[in-house]
């Protein structure tokens, strides 16, 4: 099974390129936080090469630029060719299934962006703490 799926930041705008038949093909770097420390105390970060293919590469060029939080949902793939040097060059990357646009309105720099969740919660704005009797809870 080949499957990943990320959460990140773009390092930069995506590179939207057409191939010579038409084809939109979208290059990005997302940059991944680990979620551990490493031993100074300090988080690290992969930053993990992507390519979307298609009117998904023209959508995500369109409403996302450098710092959008996105998720990717894709598959790992290795490609290789001969650099100008005669050099065999290895390159891995993510090819992009699906992915989610996961900024808010007011914190996106593009011009789109998810619609923000409706919110609920008749608590989530007083920050007034609420008492609950344990014997009005059904369990």
């Amino acid at each position: 099974m080949n499957n990943t799926v990320l959460v990140g930041n773009l390092t930069k705008d995506v590179d939207l390129r057409y191939t010579s038949n038409g084809t939109a093909a979208g290059n990005f770097t997302l940059a991944v936080s680990r979620a551990f420390k490493n031993a100074t105390g300090e988080k690290e970060t992969d930053f993990i090469n992507c390519v979307v293919w298609r009117k998904q590469a023209e959508v995500l060029a369109e409403y996302t630029g450098k710092g959008s939080k996105i998720a990717v949902r894709g598959r790992i793939q290795t490609r290789n060719y001969d650099n100008k040097e005669g050099q065999r060059v290895y390159v891995t990357e993510v090819v992009v299934e699906e992915f989610t646009f996961l900024d808010s309105k007011k914190n996106s720099n593009s011009s789109y962006s998810n619609p923000e969740p409706k919110n609920d919660d008749p608590f989530a704005s007083s920050g007034a703490e609420i008492s609950i009797d344990s014997d009005s809870l059904p369990f």
